[in-house]
C-alpha cells in the first residue's frame, strides 16, 4: 500500500478538509466503517448473540496487539477508557504510608488523578517540574528517593509532544526496582513501544486518538511479575477462571492480565480497533513511524520559518506527532484555520497540530500559507 492508497480510504479528505487533530480523536477509515458495517448487520439481522465472533475478535485483537507491543497476548486487557487503565495499577498495589509516587507537571490528568488519590493512604507525590512542556527522563530520574515506588509518565507529552526516553527509565526502574506505568494514549498508532526492551511493567492506551479507532475502548498491558505482586481493587464474573459456573462464586481469580477484564468488552471498539490494527500492518508499522516523524519534522522546520517557535524541538530522537507552539492567540488561530477547513485543536495557550501517517508535505504547506495569513 502506498501512501496515495492510504488517502483514499479516508472519506473526509474528498470533502477538502485538511485534519490535523489526531491528538484529539481520530477519524474512522473505511476500513473501520466497512467492518462496523458487517458486525451492526449481523447483530441486526443475523446471528444476534455471536459469542463465538466476540471470542474471535478479541483472541485476534490481542494477539495483533502483542506483536505491535513485543508482549504476550495474556498480558493484555481491555477496558473502556486510558484513565481507568491508569486506576487499575493506582487501585490494586500494596500501597504503604510514605510510598513515594513521581509524576511531572505537564501530564495530561487522566494520569495524575487516580495517584493524587492515594494521598489519603499515606502515599506522596512528586511532581518533577517541566521546562517549557517537556520533563526529560533524566529530570525524572534526578526525583528519585530511597522512597520511590512508581514513576508514571506519558509515552509523548500531549501538549508539547515531547516523545520521553521510555528505554532510560525504564532501565533505571529495573536497576532500582521501581515500577514503570506508562500512559501511550499520545503515543501509541503514531510512534511504537516495545515493553520488553523498555522494562515497561504497566502500559495504558485508549484507541480513539492514533490508533483510529472508537471511542469507548481501551487497553493495557501489565508484566506477568508486577501481575503476581497486584491485588485487583476490582473484580467481575469474568476475573475468575472458571467464569461459566455461574453459581460457583468461586473467587479464584485468573492469573494473567484478564483478572482486570471485569465483564463485557465493547465489541464495537474491538471491531474497530482489530481494522485499524491491519491497516497498520499493512502499510508497515514502521513506515506509519517513518511518515510521521517525517511530517512532524518538516512541520517543525516550517513553524520555526514563520518565527514561531515549537514547544518541543528537540530532534527527531523525541518527536512524536504531535507539535505545538505557544501563542497569546492561540484560540483565533484554531478558529481561523477552522474556517479555512484545517482542522487542529487549541490546548493551554498552543496551537497543537497532530498530522498522522496519511497526510502529505502538501497538506503541511497549506496549513503554513493559512497560519501566515493571520499571524
Amino acid at each position: 500500500m502506498n501512501i496515495q492508497e492510504a488517502r483514499e480510504l479516508f472519506p473526509y479528505i474528498k470533502t477538502g478538509k485538511i485534519y490535523f487533530n489526531h491528538a484529539s480523536t481520530g477519524p474512522q477509515s473505511l476500513r473501520v466503517l466497512s467492518a462496523l458495517n458487517s458486525f451492526l448487520k449481523n447483530a441486526s439481522e443475523g446471528k444476534i448473540d455471536d459469542y463465538p465472533f466476540f471470542l474471535k475478535i478479541l483472541e485476534e485483537t490481542k494477539a495483533d496487539l502483542g506483536n505491535y507491543l513485543n508482549c504476550r497476548p495474556e498480558q493484555i486487557a481491555f477496558l473502556d477508557n486510558t484513565t481507568n487503565g491508569i486506576n487499575v495499577i493506582a487501585g490494586s498495589i500494596d500501597w504503604k504510608k510514605g510510598d513515594r509516587i513521581i509524576l511531572n507537571d505537564a501530564e495530561f490528568p487522566g494520569n495524575v488523578y487516580p495517584f493524587l488519590n492515594l494521598r489519603k493512604k499515606g502515599v506522596e507525590i512528586d511532581f518533577v517540574r517541566s521546562t517549557n512542556g517537556v520533563a526529560e527522563a533524566q529530570d525524572i530520574l534526578n526525583a528519585v528517593t530511597g522512597s520511590t515506588r512508581l514513576i508514571s509518565v506519558s509515552q509523548v507529552q500531549f501538549l508539547s509532544g515531547y516523545r520521553v526516553n521510555l528505554g532510560m527509565l525504564g532501565k533505571e526502574c529495573r536497576t532500582r526496582n521501581i515500577i514503570l506505568s506508562v500512559d501511550a494514549i499520545q503515543g501509541l498508532g503514531a510512534v511504537p513501544v516495545d515493553v520488553e526492551k523498555d522494562n515497561i511493567d504497566f502500559l495504558s492506551c485508549g484507541i480513539q486518538k492514533w490508533m483510529l479507532g472508537l471511542q469507548g475502548l481501551s487497553f493495557i498491558y501489565v508484566k506477568k511479575e508486577l501481575l503476581q505482586k497486584m491485588h485487583p481493587a476490582n473484580i467481575g464474573w469474568l476475573s475468575v477462571k472458571d467464569a461459566w459456573n455461574l453459581l460457583d462464586y468461586n473467587v479464584d481469580l485468573k492469573e494473567n492480565a484478564d483478572v482486570f477484564q471485569t465483564g463485557t468488552v465493547n465489541t464495537a471498539g474491538l471491531v474497530s480497533l482489530n481494522a485499524s490494527l491491519k491497516l497498520f500492518k499493512e502499510y508497515g508499522f514502521g513506515n506509519v513511524e517513518r511518515c510521521v516523524l517525517d511530517n512532524s519534522s518538516y512541520l517543525t522546520e516550517q513553524i520555526k520559518a514563520t518565527g514561531l517557535k515549537p514547544m518541543s524541538d528537540c530532534g527527531r530522537t523525541y518527536l512524536s506527532g504531535i507539535v505545538a507552539f505557544k501563542h497569546p492567540d492561540a484560540q483565533k488561530l484554531v478558529e481561523y484555520l477552522e474556517s479555512k477547513n484545517i482542522i487542529c485543536s487549541m490546548r493551554e495557550g498552543a496551537v497543537r497540530i497532530a498530522p498522522h501517517f496519511y497526510n502529505t508535505r502538501e497538506d503541511i504547506d497549506i496549513f503554513i500559507k493559512t497560519l501566515k495569513e493571520i499571524i
